[in-house]
């Protein structure tokens, strides 16, 4: 008698549907951002009798709020890494000061000025960090002094308000490109092509994250899920560039300036070994250095990287006001905080992204222009953004505690 012993070709196990669906379950809380911002944007249409969407409307949403989108950049950055930076509103007013005063009292042409308040962003960053990361005092308490501090320079530097500023610098926050191309039917055919070139790159790079994915055998999201969200996004942007297209003035400046920083950041978090080591710290510091990370090194970069980003958010700031204001900045640091949390952040850390950051920024600020054209008391405009912030903050915690149920 004899046994077969030979080995018969196996089918390869099916995934179950919760396995196919894992890779989803990491992305549903974006999936979740973006479709609430849809449905206040939706909601805030019909409450405004269609103002909201208006085209110059829409262009002024994104340069009275590109302050907050800028900070969100580095903020959350600071907030993976687990830290907390309270001075960012009065870095702004600080280095807003310094840029207006070179131009005004040192007659400097204004791009030695943005460059000169781009260092001292640079400065303000590398002061922070090192107390931060090389002597160990906890961010919250550097930064809250550094609130203090730069407050107080502010004031000293900024006696009156230092107006009289050049037409090239007060541009880059409330001018738009030029009409090189001309108009088609009204649109700024310079816009629709922006629009157009943004829709292609981000095709380009889902399709490459997906690629890149199934290439080292990782969970991917469901081809049909898939679809719809590139067919979502992609009509989203082609939405934006064409009620863009009919604004005034057509793309302001200040998106393709927010664009370029979100484009690089995104890239910095998501594609680079630093970025890597800025989850890892957030996630678990103690283990993150003992596989090697150089945590204060990390730390160190990361609030020198809010500090430029600070600077660039000062300049747009003092760009939009046409002067240096002492008082300017005020609640910044909030707006940024909020916008965050509300993008998905984690209050412990090690979870955010970019772009859910830019989402959160962008729900504060159609909230800001939907209850200011339906002539809100601010008062209530800030209960509101109070009660949004911590209906956000509640939902991810429910949603962790889940988690750890499961």
């Amino acid at each position: 008698m004899t046994t077969d012993t030979t080995l018969q070709p196996t089918e390869p196990p099916r995934e179950s549907l919760s396995q196919r669906m894992g890779a989803v379950g990491g992305n549903m809380r974006q999936y979740g951002i973006f479709g609430a911002l849809i449905a206040i944007v939706i909601l805030f249409q019909v409450l405004t009798g269609g103002k909201l969407l208006q085209s110059n409307n829409v262009a002024a949403l994104f340069q009275q709020n590109a302050y907050v989108m800028i900070l969100a950049i580095g903020m959350v950055m600071v907030i993976v890494a687990g830290h907390i930076d309270l001075s960012v509103g009065s870095v702004v007013a600080f280095i807003g000061g310094i840029v207006a005063l070179a131009m005004r009292d040192l007659e400097l042409g204004w791009p030695v000025a943005v460059l000169i308040g781009l260092a001292v962003g640079v400065l303000v960053g590398m002061w922070q960090g090192f107390w931060v990361a090389y002597v160990g005092i906890p961010a919250f308490i550097v930064t809250l002094a550094g609130m203090l501090l730069f407050r107080g320079l502010a004031i000293v530097l900024v006696g009156e308000t230092v107006a009289g500023l050049p037409q090239g610098f007060i541009r880059i926050a409330n001018g738009s490109l030029p009409s090189v191309l001309g108009y088609f039917d009204r649109a700024d055919v310079i816009t629709l092509l922006i629009g157009a070139l943004a829709i292609v790159a981000m095709l380009v790079s889902q399709l490459r994250s997906r690629a890149s994915l199934r290439k080292h055998e990782l969970q991917t999201e469901p081809l049909g899920l898939f679809i719809a969200k590139v067919t979502i996004i992609g009509a989203s942007i082609a939405a934006l560039a064409t009620v863009l297209s009919l604004s005034a003035g057509g793309t302001p400046i200040v998106l393709i300036i927010i664009g370029v920083l979100v484009v690089t950041y995104s890239f910095v978090m998501g594609r680079t070994v630093y970025g890597r080591h800025i989850y890892a710290i957030g996630g678990n510091r103690l283990a993150a250095g003992l596989s090697g990370v150089n945590t204060r090194r990390v730390d160190f970069w990361i609030f020198v990287h809010m500090g430029i980003l600070a600077s660039i958010a000062a300049i747009v700031t003092t760009s939009r006001a046409g002067a240096g204001v002492a008082a300017a900045g005020t609640m910044f640091e909030l707006d940024a905080i909020a916008a965050c949390f509300i993008g998905g952040a984690a209050v412990t850390g090690g979870i955010g992204r970019i772009s859910g950051a830019i989402v959160g920024a962008l729900i504060m600020g159609v909230l800001n222009m939907g209850l200011s054209i339906m002539a809100v008391d601010s008062a209530w405009q800030q209960a509101i953004k109070g009660l949004v912030l911590l209906a956000a903050v509640a939902f991810d915690l429910i949603n962790k505690r889940r988690a750890g149920g499961r």
